[in-house]
């Protein structure tokens, strides 16, 4: 079996697209109810990085599964996303080449570069009921987070009580609605309100890049344009601080167009108890249905216990749908594993 160094950004248009087949033989398989993806903007999606950080890409040919069509392309991809001290893999292996070492080759290149790179932990999401989290498991990972993913239909949404809780906002506060990032008066106030969160709330272990200053936060912006994920941003502004007193983000990516993925739901802890983060998303699922008319759902993603999110996004017609892990290991203990 070969594992290859692979970089999508000057790949052939054929490699993509045989990524994105073997991502959605995965999801059938698995996650049968998810969108399938589509090749439109999947290169974008991963070449593109924030400033400061890499990601390093594998891919396993078809020699793996032999009883593939000829010219079946990739049958197993991964990546190792650097975030500073801690490293993030992804690994996907097509269901005609698992339980063939495919996938424990992948994450071996993998945890053999993050040693190279000095890194001492690394990190992966796994989703329940999937043979993922056995996978993960199986080479040592410990799961340190786990969070419920809730999936909302949008042609369920009933539209007067949606109208009726965004409208619902106390007089010291304006709504703001903004589609692709932040105007520049917005920058500094918020990411204030974000890190805010991060202070107050310590929660998982940060597998995706956040932004808790003003620079770091125009610049996820616009790397999220980049790789083809339109951000939606509504805040609620109290008026006579000029602060951002909560905020929702939605981000629809262009890979699968007909679900957007819910990231941030913010309420700063001075301006709780006024129903601000109800008003704030009620508002999203509004403009979302004239920005985006192809959307059909919103998935987030919320703690199991005493997130009180949960409760509003119940409101708003979200069912919960499949427990989201978080696994970490020591690449040294990998090290061990692997070469065993």
């Amino acid at each position: 079996m070969v594992v290859r160094e692979w970089d999508p950004a000057g790949a052939s248009e054929a490699e993509i697209e045989s990524v994105v087949a073997a991502l959605n033989e995965v999801l059938t398989a698995d996650l049968p109810s998810d969108p399938r993806w589509r090749t439109t903007g999947m290169r974008d999606y991963l070449a593109e990085v924030m400033p400061g950080e890499r990601r390093v890409c594998w891919l396993v040919g078809a020699d793996a599964a032999p009883d593939l069509p000829a010219g079946a392309g990739a049958v197993g991809h991964a990546s190792l996303l650097l975030l500073g001290d801690i490293g993030v893999v992804e690994v996907l292996v097509h269901p005609a080449a698992r339980h063939r070492g495919t996938g424990r080759a992948l994450v071996a290149a993998a945890v053999r570069r993050a040693y190279a790179e000095g890194l001492a932990s690394i990190g992966v999401e796994a989703v329940g009921g999937t043979p993922a989290t056995k996978f993960w498991e199986s080479l040592g990972f410990r799961c340190a987070y786990v969070e419920m993913r809730s999936v909302l239909d949008l042609a369920a949404v009933d539209p007067v009580a949606v109208r009726a809780m965004a409208a619902a906002v106390p007089g010291d506060y304006r709504v703001e609605f903004h589609p692709g990032g932040l105007p520049e008066r917005l920058l500094e106030v918020y990411a204030a309100a974000k890190a805010s969160r991060r202070d107050a709330e310590p929660s998982d272990l940060e597998l995706r890049p956040s932004s808790y200053d003003a620079h770091r936060l125009a610049e996820s912006l616009a790397t999220l344009n980049r790789r083809g994920m339109r951000p939606y941003l509504v805040l609620a502004v109290h008026q006579p601080t000029g602060a951002v007193a909560a905020l929702t983000e939605v981000v629809a990516p262009s890979q699968h167009p007909a679900r957007a993925d819910q990231y941030d739901t913010i309420v700063v802890p001075a301006h709780r108890g006024l129903g601000l983060e109800r008003a704030v998303k009620a508002r999203m699922l509004i403009e979302l249905q004239a920005a985006e008319p192809h959307l059909a759902e919103v998935q987030t993603w919320n703690a199991l216990v005493n997130d009180p999110m949960a409760e509003v996004n119940a409101e708003l017609g979200f069912r919960p749908d499949r427990e989201w892990r978080e696994y970490e290991a020591d690449v040294l203990d990998l090290i061990r594993q692997l070469n065993g």
